[in-house]
């Protein structure tokens, strides 16, 4: 599958911004939708995952509260809803397909998803 991200930008702390993934080339419902990010010079972590329906979500502890993944299958999106904005969440963000069940302990896991998008930069001023 094919997964282009896209909505990054520059924004304030305390503002908003809407990331995009469009999927392409595979059955989406197939798979479980991951957004991952990667601070300059940190490791890529773990943001949000959204089962193939769309029925569960998972987020790490940082975004909990302030982000919300959703998708559209019929559209072949996913989408994380940033709120609230942190200089912390600055990164380039990812989206990622992943074929596995949406597994507590396995979607935030980083080796188990099978598909990356490019990457879309978030950059949050104070």
């Amino acid at each position: 599958v094919q997964l282009q991200a896209s909505g990054g930008g520059l924004v304030q702390a305390g503002g908003s911004l809407r990331l995009s993934c469009a999927a392409s080339g595979r059955t989406f419902t197939d798979y479980v939708m991951g957004w991952f990010r990667q601070a300059p010079g940190q490791e890529r972590e773990f943001v949000a995952a959204i089962s193939r329906r769309g029925g569960s979500t998972g987020y790490a502890d940082s975004v909990k509260g302030r982000f919300t993944i959703s998708r559209d299958n019929a559209k072949n999106m996913v989408y994380l809803q940033m709120n609230s904005l942190k200089p912390e969440d600055t990164a380039v963000y990812y989206c990622a397909a992943d074929r596995n069940p949406f597994l507590l302990g396995s979607y935030s896991r980083e080796y188990e998803y099978d598909y990356w998008g490019q990457g879309t930069l978030v950059t949050v001023s104070s």
